[in-house]
């Protein structure tokens, strides 16, 4: 018998599925987006709101399943009272939450934005995660289209602001209402054909993934995929499934403007939702908003079976490389539209509403791809080494440390074993330190420090082969006195900055 205690199992370190850690690279470049973002909607009279991770389920509506564990597209738990609660699917349903639960103490129009993360419980795959950020803006109580038309009007500003010319993108804005009528005029109007409709709404929904013609195989008898998956199609004839796919097919509105009224005439819904349409091509233009922003386009089809008026996404229109080494357009980076039932979920009564969400992750790829991210690089610490571990030197090296800070310059004290020199020079190496402050008990005694241009230092060691050379560069270190230190330090930043300014910014 083996009586020796058997050795505790090391935890694995794992990732889990569907889920990324985020450096400090990735944090900065959200950071400097999500703030160039909040000031155009701020600028547009929006106010902040931050809703919990965690919704009950039941108030996030159609993203549930009907089953004991309402967990299969949310992750959920059960509380100690039993309710069930979720991580928020997205921002729009926590924000209905908000506006009913407060709806006496919130001023109508109440005009919001939030951003944060949001949670899938879906199988992860390649570029799709279980956690990813979104950003959205709302408009809550405001009935007129004026207020989808400010929405486009504010995507595209915000896309400028991030820098993002024109030509390189465009608000694509289209109307749920028109196609209410066409389907109207195809006769599926009326309540018996709810199915039906919903049934179309999926298969044209399903456009950009199949093209018109796997498209017009799911408006009618249905269609096999590559494994041989059968799906079964909405049931459409000929004339139907032409008709549908004329108007997801306009991709030039004034051309088909009198065809498409005429398509939707006698449906009371469909000519209302041209009226709209026109109406907020009118107000853009007036604005100064051309075609070339914001541009009426039927074949926006995304989202139709949850919005209820007009439908809006914003599309950048430049090349990138995909990962098969081909050409494509970067495409979608968010988008939204009017959703007048969701609050009313909750009320009783209708509450308008309308609103946009950006995805994060997916613009800040577009904006790389465009080099408009990361060019601000963040300088890192300036480092004080630690010669000698006494309370005196400890506490000199320590104001040293605070007075850079003090001065707005990002510095940080050795601590890690000082007792080895040379390791610290290292840890300022891989660190990338600009400058590095040394101060044995000689210098200390005659109240001086060594300011070492670790920049300078690494360049001069790869390009200098003689002692002229030498001579003529920057030296790359220098004694100052202690009071000159903060003086100093900014001396040098400085030349560095002129370097990299020099050097297009590859230094």
């Amino acid at each position: 018998m083996n009586d020796k205690q058997k050795k505790p199992q090391k935890l694995k370190a794992r990732l889990p599925r569907g889920f990324v850690d985020r450096t400090a690279g990735d944090i900065r470049a959200v950071n400097e987006m999500t703030a160039k973002i909040r000031e155009v909607y701020e600028h547009y009279g929006f106010d902040p709101l931050e809703t919990p991770l965690f919704e009950y389920t039941d108030a996030l509506g159609k993203f549930l399943p009907d089953s004991d564990r309402p967990n299969e597209g949310v992750f959920s738990l059960q509380d100690d009272d039993e309710q069930w609660m979720s991580l928020r699917y997205d921002l729009t349903a926590p924000l209905a939450r908000h506006v009913a639960e407060n709806f006496n103490e919130i001023q109508l129009p109440y005009r919001t934005y939030r951003a944060g993360y949001v949670f899938r419980n879906e199988k992860p795959g390649p570029g799709r995660f279980r956690q990813f950020m979104q950003f959205d803006a709302d408009t809550v109580g405001a009935p007129g289209v004026q207020a989808d038309a400010e929405m486009c009007m504010m995507m595209a500003d915000t896309l400028e602001a991030l820098g993002i010319k024109r030509g390189d993108y465009v608000i694509r804005v289209n109307n749920r209402k028109v196609l209410d009528g066409v389907l109207e005029a195809i006769g599926l109007g009326g309540d018996d054909k709810a199915g039906q409709r919903l049934n179309v709404l999926r298969a044209i929904d399903k456009l950009d993934k199949f093209g018109p013609e796997g498209v017009a195989l799911l408006l009618g008898p249905g269609r096999k995929d590559e494994s041989g998956d059968f799906t079964k199609g909405a049931g459409l004839d000929k004339e139907q499934i032409d008709k549908v796919l004329f108007f997801v097919g306009i991709t030039d509105y004034a051309e088909s403007a009198v065809r498409l009224a005429e398509l939707v005439a006698g449906t009371a819904r469909g000519g209302e939702g041209v009226e709209e349409l026109n109406f907020i091509g009118a107000l853009v233009t007036s604005a100064g908003y051309g075609p070339d922003r914001i541009k009426i386009d039927p074949s926006v089809v995304r989202g139709l079976e949850y919005y209820t008026g007009p439908v809006y996404e914003a599309e950048l229109t430049f090349d990138v490389t995909n990962e098969k080494g081909e050409k494509v357009v970067f495409g979608s980076v968010g988008g939204g539209g009017r959703y007048d039932g969701l609050v009313s979920r909750f009320m009783g009564q209708p509450v308008p509403a309308t609103g946009f969400s950006i995805g994060v992750s997916r613009l800040m790829t577009a904006l790389k791809n465009l080099g408009k991210l990361g060019a601000s690089e963040v300088i890192e610490p300036v480092l004080v080494t630690v010669m000698d571990g006494d309370v005196e030197a400890m506490g000199r090296y320590q104001k040293m440390t605070q007075e850079l800070r003090a001065a707005g310059i990002r510095a940080e004290m050795f601590q890690g074993n000082w007792k080895k020199f040379g390791n610290q020079l290292k840890y300022a190496d891989r660190r990338g330190c600009p400058v590095a402050i040394i101060q044995g008990g000689d210098e200390r005694a005659e109240g001086v420090v060594q300011i070492k241009d670790l920049i300078e230092g690494k360049r001069l060691s790869g390009e200098i082969d003689d002692n002229a050379s030498w001579r003529e560069a920057r030296v790359a270190q220098e004694t100052a006195p202690e009071a000159d230190l903060v003086a100093k330090v900014r001396e040098i930043l400085a030349a560095q900055a002129e370097d990299r300014k020099g050097a297009g910014g590859n230094v």
